[in-house]
């Protein structure tokens, strides 16, 4: 019997290489990780959009409107134009009730705080922050007294308040008969105006409303001085003035219903 040598024994099969893992986590793992991530990445997205698209087409609240009016209100001195700020013919009632109008002769182009009026109250405008004065004159119906309206503008109602009340009221003689300090005169060559000037001034008054003041200066319109002028005369001759005022501060400063779909308003 022949001697048959040993068979090789069979070699083991290789052993699988090891699972390649990232924090613990195999890629199909992370696969869903990225997708569960995706997912809340796309749904935080949609509720962002659609909390933008509710605030863009929701109704105002009514804070939202009152500070919208307030701002209109604000901006009305630069967005109107001058001859709605200070209308053609404004009417007024005399001391018998009768109502005449009162017209404009014209109006002042510049908006300077420290030129329209005396200098005693220049340092009372801009300490609560003036920011512009806008003048019209305005004859009476019967073209004998004058009166130039300024309008005053502050940043906003409280500090328009400080200042008014800080203003001096009613008639103050300067020792000529005048009255001083006031609202410099807006005279206009050729009109019924033309005459009108600082020493002509005998009656000055003031009003607010919003964020603005009105000033009024008065006098006649033949241009006599104050100090010309021995006695008053009989009844109120400058009535006018302060219903004038009235008139013009409630233009400005009464709240209109808020149109957000115009551009001047920002809801």
């Amino acid at each position: 019997m022949a001697f048959l040598p040993p068979s090789p024994q069979a070699p083991f099969p290789p052993e699988p290489p090891p699972r390649v893992t990232v924090l613990g986590l195999r890629g199909r793992q992370w696969m869903v990780v990225a997708i569960v991530v995706g997912c809340c990445y796309l749904l935080a997205s949609v509720a962002a959009l659609g909390s933008v698209y509710r605030s863009y087409t929701r109704a105002p609240t009514d804070a939202e409107l009152e500070i919208a009016s307030r701002a209109e209100v604000a901006q009305r001195w630069r967005a109107w134009p001058a001859e709605r700020i200070f209308p053609d013919r404004i009417p007024y009632r005399v001391d018998e009730g009768a109502t005449e109008y009162a017209t404009r002769t014209g109006i002042v182009p510049d908006r300077g705080c420290a030129d329209a009026v005396d200098a005693k109250l220049v340092e009372t405008l801009e300490r609560h922050g003036c920011r512009a004065v806008l003048r019209a004159t305005y004859v009476g119906a019967l073209n004998g007294i004058v009166t130039t309206v300024g309008v005053v503008v502050f940043p906003d109602a409280f500090k328009a308040d400080r200042a008014f009340k800080e203003l001096p009221g009613g008639k103050q003689p300067d020792g000529s008969g005048g009255v001083a300090p006031a609202l410099k005169t807006a005279a206009f060559p050729g009109t019924a105006s033309g005459r009108f000037d600082d020493a002509a001034r005998q009656a000055r008054g003031s009003d607010r409303g919003g964020p603005y003041v009105l000033l009024t200066t008065s006098g006649h319109t033949d241009g006599r001085p104050a100090a010309a002028i021995e006695r008053e005369r009989p009844g109120r001759p400058f009535v006018m003035a302060p219903q004038l005022a009235n008139a013009l501060e409630e233009s400005l400063s009464t709240p209109a219903l808020p149109d957000c779909s115009k551009r001047e308003w920002q809801c």
